[in-house]
């Protein structure tokens, strides 16, 4: 694979050798910036690993009699020491700790995360879900930074609280164990902006910080959970996690959420105008303009005595057990009033609460990006 070669193809297909080779950041690179990052991996991979050459020439070695100087009938080498093998025994007891956070779901023991981070994302107003990949080496610095009090430090997740001009308030610790990468958070008071510390809480209080998090602002309280209560499923909810999370804001979001994502669903994320690789922005459309449309609903929900009548624009209501009640209603363009209505059960007493909604759309200007500069 050389340089010129790779400059003959397309950047879409430089891109997606990339992706296939592993290349972290394929999805923002351009055309020379791919050939580059392209040729260093494939130079990289090109050098023999000193391990595999060692493994080879031990496998030849012990495999003829000849070239170990022992001849046949001869006695076969003495095993270890005893004293060395408890030594060793012991050193793997203290490393066990130290793989506890390391070690991730589905992955060997001895894997370990390619850099530290700590993404959070937001499930709806009262959720937080945190997702971790750290180093040995980073846990073994803990270690050596923490002293005595290493044997009786925590494993925590650190919540803060981010106020105006970028202060931080701590809110509160939570221990988590070994083994896990992910962890769902309860917070209050949406919407607010929170940012996450994960490390090793010692029995004085004192933390010592692996990673930091992105971070991240809960959406305003009121979303029905009738109507919107599939989160189990990331695949299928990736880009709206993305999207509140910031990642359609002026601002944007962190690289690492962003990184994550694609790697776990192998797809960027965003916009199609901005990752240079949507369908929009690499193939060319025979019509004139692309076809779009758009339209609105509102979804108008309450609660209510179990007993009671309830109207909305004069139409019946239907109560659930609990008295909550969800209505689903077009948004034309143009202003509307909406009463809601609830009479007591006895035709006593009633209460009347009214909705004023405006719908104003406007079509933005067309945009079309030059494509053959890519």
């Amino acid at each position: 694979m050389t340089a010129a070669t790779l400059r003959s193809q397309t950047a879409k297909d430089l891109a997606q050798l990339a992706r296939q080779n592993g290349i972290a950041g394929w999805h923002s690179m351009r055309k020379e910036e791919l050939v580059r990052a392209l040729v260093r991996e494939a130079r990289r991979r090109s050098k023999p690993s000193k391990a595999g050459q060692s493994r080879a020439l031990a496998d030849r070695i012990n495999g003829n009699g000849a070239a170990t100087g022992r001849g046949k009938g001869e006695t076969p080498p003495k095993q270890p020491n005893p004293a060395i093998r408890r030594k060793i025994d012991q050193l793997q007891r203290r490393l066990a700790k130290v793989k506890s956070l390391a070690s991730t779901s589905g992955r060997s023991p001895t894997a370990v995360a390619r850099e530290d981070r700590l993404v959070v994302m937001v499930r709806d107003p009262y959720w937080l879900h945190a997702f971790w990949e750290l180093s040995e080496r980073s846990i073994e610095r803990a270690q050596a930074a923490m002293g005595q009090r290493w044997h009786g430090a925590q494993p925590t997740l650190r919540l803060l609280k981010m106020e105006e001009a970028g202060a931080s308030t701590f809110l509160r610790d939570i221990a988590i164990h070994g083994g896990v990468n992910n962890w769902y958070i309860d917070v209050h008071d949406p919407p607010c902006d929170f940012r996450m510390e994960i490390g090793y809480l010692a029995e004085d209080q004192s933390f010592y910080c692996l990673a930091r998090s992105n971070t991240v602002k809960t959406p305003p309280a009121g979303t029905s959970d009738a109507i919107d209560d599939n989160w189990a499923d990331v695949a299928g909810q990736a880009d709206r996690i993305y999207a509140m999370s910031g990642g359609y804001t002026p601002s944007g979001t962190s690289r690492e959420l962003q990184e994550l994502l694609e790697e776990r669903l192998q797809r960027p994320l965003g916009s199609p105008m901005t990752t240079r690789f949507g369908s929009g922005a690499t193939e060319l459309r025979d019509e004139d303009e692309m076809p779009f449309a758009l339209d609105a609903e509102i979804i108008v929900y309450g609660a209510a005595d179990r007993g009671a009548h309830v109207t909305l624009k004069g139409e019946p209501v239907q109560l659930r057990e609990d008295g909550t009640f969800a209505v689903r209603l077009s948004l034309p363009d143009q202003r509307q009033v909406i009463p809601v209505v609830a009479s007591s059960s006895d035709g006593v007493e009633q209460r009347t609460i009214i909705l004023a909604i405006e719908r104003n759309t406007k079509i933005m200007e067309r945009v079309v990006r030059d494509v053959a500069s890519q």
